[in-house]
């Protein structure tokens, strides 16, 4: 995604995921109880579980929505297997999709993942098909009125980040996968908020998307996706050209 676009795109899928407080819990509640099932209980001691416990308080989640998630991942409350799945799809315009998925019924998401890529006019794609395309990585955003370049550079460049591009409305940082929990540390010691902060997909071709009603296809095939219960994140290669006025 170019640098406007980028930004532009960034804002709307915050603003559609916190539009829908319900999911964005049930999310939190499955990340939250895979990092207490892999890592332990206790936040002093599980850095992943510490900051998604951090999210999810700073996203309003009730205290005892976020007990119950950890006792269900350290197996001291009875709970559904939750599994993490990747998914690999096409959406309009030959986009490159890789689609994150958590669920306890994975013939269920699968499913329903395959409705909607087809209802868009795409489609599943075979295992591999794109991966080599994405690189996987922690990804920041964070905005100009947050902190200053000088600032971020010298939080970020020691606690492990690899990039970091400046634009007019702010800055994205890019780190190592064993990087991002230090990083993300870093960031809240200093009190600087990220817009959006995760592991992310990124890819290194993009497909560049001019037409302003292939863009809209793109981005409520993304977002209809991002709806279903079982869908944690949708990651795309689309590049789509900063001219195109994007719906709010």
């Amino acid at each position: 995604m170019s640098g406007h676009s980028k930004w532009a795109t960034t804002k709307r899928h915050k603003a559609v995921i916190d539009a829908k407080r319900g999911k964005l819990f049930s999310t939190l509640s499955k990340d939250i109880s895979l990092a207490a099932r892999s890592g332990g209980g206790d936040v002093n001691f599980n850095t992943k579980l510490r900051l998604i416990v951090q999210k999810a308080k700073e996203a309003n989640m009730p205290a005892e929505n976020i007990k119950r998630a950890i006792q269900k991942g350290t197996g001291e409350l009875p709970g559904m297997l939750i599994e993490e799945l990747l998914y690999e799809g096409y959406a309009a315009g030959g986009v490159g999709l890789i689609i994150e998925v958590t669920t306890d019924n994975k013939n269920r998401a699968a499913s329903e993942v395959r409705s909607v890529l087809t209802k868009h006019g795409g489609n599943l794609a075979s295992p591999g098909a794109l991966m080599f395309n994405f690189q996987k990585m922690g990804q920041f955003f964070i905005s100009n009125d947050e902190t200053t370049e000088e600032k971020l550079m010298e939080i970020t460049i020691e606690a492990g980040a690899e990039d970091i591009k400046v634009d007019k409305e702010g800055f994205e940082i890019l780190c190592p996968i064993t990087a991002y929990y230090t990083l993300e540390q870093a960031l809240t010691n200093a009190k600087i908020k990220s817009l959006s902060s995760e592991i992310a997909y990124i890819p290194s071709v993009l497909v560049p998307i001019e037409d302003a009603e292939l863009a809209s296809k793109i981005l409520k095939t993304i977002e209809k996706l991002e709806e279903l219960d079982d869908v944690r994140n949708v990651f795309a290669n689309y590049d789509i050209d900063s001219s195109i006025e994007l719906e709010p």
